[in-house]
């Protein structure tokens, strides 16, 4: 079994592409980087006792996007499992008022489209390989955000990118059913990576205030559970649904 984690290099990407290792899937990662700053994660990976491969690639790029496809293809020969987490945020938080089309194109390009147009290829080459083998199993998992529906006015282009990706989870659930193809979104809430370093401080006191269930930050590894759990096949019949990972974040209470 084979899966591709973009940007699976660091942060919630990685702890997808070890719980995936370690459930025995040989695994691609993407990222910008060179391949000598990916070493250290790919040899973590290899340690599982699986195949790990580095490509680079940026997702939002249609090359880039054709090579990456056309290098799993050479070297595997088949894929599984897409897992759409590549993503960025604004390079500068600003108020949607002040907020620029530049960065609204660049979050939506890498964000959305990029992913969008990436599992148009993929599920491509997963129809074609259902109808050569009939026990093919594919999967694609999108991971999304909470600021899918919690509104965030200082990233706004990051929130109408995950939105998106909500509406795009759906869209492909329903077009790849009758070919057995589940699609899932996995919406994390405060996750502990390098892009949400620079907010720790403000957000060790909400946590701190009760702003969640469980009181703490959220973790690379915990989405990669719940990756792999989708992954395998161990929540069926859920096509098309939203797993929120968010300790309680975005439950309502009074």
């Amino acid at each position: 079994m084979i899966a591709l984690v973009t940007g699976g290099s660091r942060g919630i990407g990685f702890g997808v592409a070890k719980a995936l290792a370690k459930s025995g899937y040989d695994v691609v990662i993407t990222g910008r980087r060179a391949g000598a700053d990916v070493a250290p994660a790919l040899q973590q990976l290899k340690d599982c006792g699986v195949g790990a491969e580095y490509v680079a690639a940026d997702v939002s790029s249609k090359s880039d996007r054709q090579s990456l496809l056309e290098t799993i293809e050479k070297h595997f020969g088949k894929l599984n499992v897409l897992v759409n987490n590549a993503g960025i945020a604004p390079r500068v938080r600003a108020d949607v008022l002040e907020a620029s089309e530049d960065s609204f194109d660049e979050l939506i390009s890498v964000n959305l489209k990029g992913p969008y147009f990436l599992t148009q290829m993929i599920a491509r080459w997963m129809i074609l390989q259902k109808n050569t083998d009939s026990a093919f199993r594919g999967c694609i998992i999108n991971i999304g955000s909470i600021s899918a529906t919690v509104a965030s006015v200082t990233r706004g282009e990051y929130c109408i990118s995950k939105a998106g990706i909500a509406m795009a989870t759906r869209l492909w659930a329903v077009r790849l059913a009758e070919f057995g193809i589940a699609v899932y979104e996995i919406r994390p809430g405060i996750i502990a990576t390098d892009m949400t370093a620079a907010v720790k401080s403000k957000y060790d006191a909400l946590i701190a205030g009760g702003l969640l269930l469980e009181k703490r930050w959220g973790t690379p590894d915990d989405v990669g559970k719940a990756a792999a759990m989708l992954a395998r096949g161990d929540l069926p019949y859920a096509s098309g649904s939203a797993l929120i990972l968010d300790g309680g974040l975005t439950l309502p209470r009074l």
